[in-house]
């Protein structure tokens, strides 16, 4: 009897057009859903469940999102039942391999020339975290990146920035220009009223030392909210 119901969840004995393996090399790697791709890192399901339906549980536990999955520990994952240390290793590394692909991605732009390219270069470092943080992106005269500096770091609601740092960091670096960086844990993208006025209070500082302050970009996981496309810079 058991054997009977693991041939009928068995991948082997689905047709061949949804076997993920054979589907990512007919179709493509855009024709797999998120857990039929994760099957294929995990390689097999269980006695009991498939390898894309193990995908499914998993992901639904954590709210469909890549993200949150791969910031599971090995630990973590082999929690689930199917899902051995083996498993859990290639899942974590096929995940991290996304991560720095993203990182990659944002090192190669070292030329800021929109909101959306702040965005890009910012994302990979601020995009997930749990608490706050706070960055300066020091540009030259030709808006290239000469240095990326974490000013603070806080908790789920707000950083304490040191204006006076952030103006030593930028003589140092013999910046002409900065960006202020920081992101909402919560997703919500919207400024607070601190916001606003750290934005202010340091492009009057700026100004002082000849430096112009070009944008304030607020990053989340999957968007973000720029100070100069809304002109309140």
């Amino acid at each position: 009897m058991e054997k009977q119901r693991e041939e009928y969840i068995s991948i082997k004995n689905w047709s061949e057009e949804d076997r993920p393996r054979e589907k990512l090399l007919q179709k493509g790697k855009k024709a797999l859903s998120k857990a039929e791709l994760i099957a294929i890192l995990l390689g097999s399901g269980s006695k009991s469940e498939s390898a894309v339906d193990l995908s499914k549980r998993v992901l639904h536990q954590q709210d469909g999102r890549l993200k949150k999955m791969a910031r599971m520990s090995v630990q973590e994952l082999v929690h689930y039942k199917g899902i051995g240390k083996a498993k859990a290793v290639s899942i974590t590394a096929g995940l991290e391999l996304a991560n720095r692909m993203m990182e990659e991605e944002g090192m190669e732009l070292d030329k800021v020339n929109s909101s959306e390219s702040v965005y890009i270069i910012m994302r990979p470092i601020l995009g997930d975290l749990p608490h706050e943080e706070f960055y300066l992106i020091y540009l030259n005269n030709s808006n290239k990146v000469t240095y990326k500096y974490p000013l603070s770091r806080g908790g789920m609601t707000g950083t304490v920035v040191d204006i006076r740092i952030a103006l030593k960091k930028a003589l140092e670096h013999n910046a002409v220009s900065l960006i202020m960086v920081h992101n909402h844990p919560s997703g919500k993208v919207n400024p607070s009223h601190a916001d606003k006025q750290l934005t202010q209070k340091l492009k009057q500082a700026a100004e002082l030392l000849d430096l112009k302050v070009l944008d304030h970009v607020i990053v989340t996981e999957n968007t973000y909210f720029s100070f100069a496309d809304e002109g309140l810079i």
